[in-house]
Order: C-alpha cells, then sequence, then structure tokens
C-alpha cells in the first residue's frame, strides 16, 4: 500500500465542461479515489475550463504554482464527422504528458477519447468503469512511485 500524502499536500483537479455530462461522472470518480488516497475535499482544487484543449494550460499554471503534489486532467472527445476529434485529442495528450515532466509531478490522464457519447459514459462510471478514479488512482501510485525514487517513502 502506498504512502499517503504529505501533511498539507493538495491535489488539482482540472475538468472539461465539453461534455459536462460525462465529466462530471469522471470528476466524482477522481474525488472518490483521492478521498481514499489521503486527499479529502479540503486537499482539492478543481478547476473548470471550457473543453479539452485547454486542460493542459491549467494543468501547467496550476503545477507552477508548486502548491500541488499531483494533477488529474479529465475530459471527454467524441469523434465527430471532421478530424478536429484527432487534433485536440492528440495536442492535449502531448501537453498533459509534457507538463508532468516538466514539473516532475504526476498528472493522472483522463481524458476519455471515444467514437461515441454511448461508450464515454460507459467510461465514466458505467460497464466500464470509471476512467476518472482510474486516472485519480495512477496519480497517487506514480506520487507514491516518485517518492520511494527520491528517499521520502519506505520501500
Amino acid at each position: 500500500m502506498p504512502a499517503g500524502p504529505a501533511a498539507g499536500s493538495r491535489a488539482l483537479v482540472v475538468v472539461s465542461r465539453f461534455n459536462e455530462g460525462v465529466t462530471r461522472k469522471l470528476l466524482q470518480g477522481a474525488r472518490d479515489a483521492l478521498a481514499g488516497g489521503g486527499y479529502p475535499e479540503t486537499a482539492l482544487d478543481v478547476v473548470w475550463v471550457p473543453g479539452a484543449f485547454e486542460l493542459p494550460l491549467a494543468v501547467t499554471r496550476g503545477l507552477g504554482t508548486g502548491r500541488y503534489a499531483l494533477a488529474v486532467a479529465l475530459g471527454a472527445v467524441i469523434r465527430g464527422e471532421t478530424p478536429h476529434f484527432d487534433f485536440v485529442a492528440g495536442a492535449a495528450t502531448h501537453a498533459l504528458a509534457e507538463a508532468a515532466v516538466r514539473f516532475g509531478v504526476p498528472v493522472g490522464y483522463g481524458l476519455l477519447t471515444c467514437d461515441t457519447l454511448e461508450q464515454a459514459l460507459a467510461r465514466a462510471g458505467g460497464d466500464a468503469g470509471n476512467k476518472g478514479a482510474e486516472a485519480a488512482a495512477a496519480a497517487l501510485e506514480t506520487a507514491a512511485a516518485l517518492a520511494h525514487l527520491d528517499g521520502r517513502a519506505p520501500s
């Protein structure tokens, strides 16, 4: 079991308003997982942005403050009839990874990239689980691994 967060640690959760019926469910899953990992509601900063394309900027700005032990990015991009899906999903994915590496802080990747709304809902607490919870759990586990690598956690 990974060690809990250091006292005073905060988690940043950035959520896309686009496809809000999906992203609110992802947010609930992330909140539940973070609470189980030692980040109660009082240790979370939830920030809403217009869409998936805006997730990386908000995450990067938040991590730049030095206030956060981890971040979780939540959004849902659903394929349409144009290549817009590919551009938004690809750009957001790349920039979120870049933010994590730049600041050395785990960023849980909770950006759904689905063909249909039904697929997105299935991944936001439906038959396929809750990818918001999974993204938060990945960030928590990565934070524990980094603490171990830094000599701040028991082996």
